[in-house]
């Protein structure tokens, strides 16, 4: 078969019976609920990626980080993450209010499983809660609220491929340039590359950001 005649999956069962059969815990291990295991994960990972779609099925990935136990668990059945200052594109919920549907990917470092949440959520104001998330006296202005269809512990395999958590692993961050320096050359017009004084502008503008705009 050529690189250019790849075989194309269309149906799940198609795939599935290629695959394999899931090992029946496989199955099983995803509860309705958070339980004392899911709820500790998150009171330990201070990282999660949400997953969401547009009411076109425009996909994206969104990371949200902070001190350790920042999602907040209301219920066995519902979280609270408080939405810090970005860029104010909104995509993550942009995408939310067209279609609720979310999948959340918490991480813990050190830790090379997974929790994997998935439910429906809404954008909201809760001064109670958002009163139990202010940092540095600073007061999220909206949140998400996430009701909780299903959890399940992720296994390891992904994290021990990777090796992700190994100093080893770790890359010298010169291998690329500045975040500044690459996102003016990606808006650049054609053989127009950014002067260096515009870089270090930019450069600079991003790390008094990170000094004084996270909360």
């Amino acid at each position: 078969m050529s690189a250019s005649d790849p075989t194309v999956f269309t149906s799940t069962e198609q795939l599935q019976a290629f695959i394999g059969t899931p090992l029946e815990l496989a199955v099983r291990k995803a509860i309705p609920h958070l339980d004392r295991h899911c709820r500790t994960f998150i009171a330990l990972s201070p990282f999660v990626s949400i997953g969401t779609a547009s009411a076109d099925g425009r996909a994206d990935v969104s990371p949200r980080g902070d001190a350790p136990g920042f999602v907040q668990v209301l219920d066995d059945n519902t979280l609270f993450i408080p939405d810090r200052p970005g860029n104010n594109r909104l995509d993550t919920m942009r995408n939310i209010i067209e279609n609720p549907n979310v999948g959340l990917l918490f991480m813990v470092p050190g830790f090379e499983d997974l929790l994997r949440v998935n439910g429906r959520a809404h954008i909201v104001i809760d001064d109670a809660l958002l009163g139990a998330a202010v940092v540095n006296g600073k007061t999220p202005r909206v949140g998400i609220r996430v009701a909780v269809d299903e959890a399940y512990l992720h296994c390891a395999k992904a994290v021990k491929r990777s090796k992700l958590w190994e100093q080893a692993s770790r890359q010298d961050r010169k291998a690329l340039p500045s975040l500044g320096k690459m996102i003016l050359e990606q808006t650049a017009a054609p053989n127009a590359p950014p002067a260096a004084e515009v870089v270090t502008q930019v450069d600079e503008l991003i790390e008094e950001n990170y000094r004084t705009g996270l909360y």
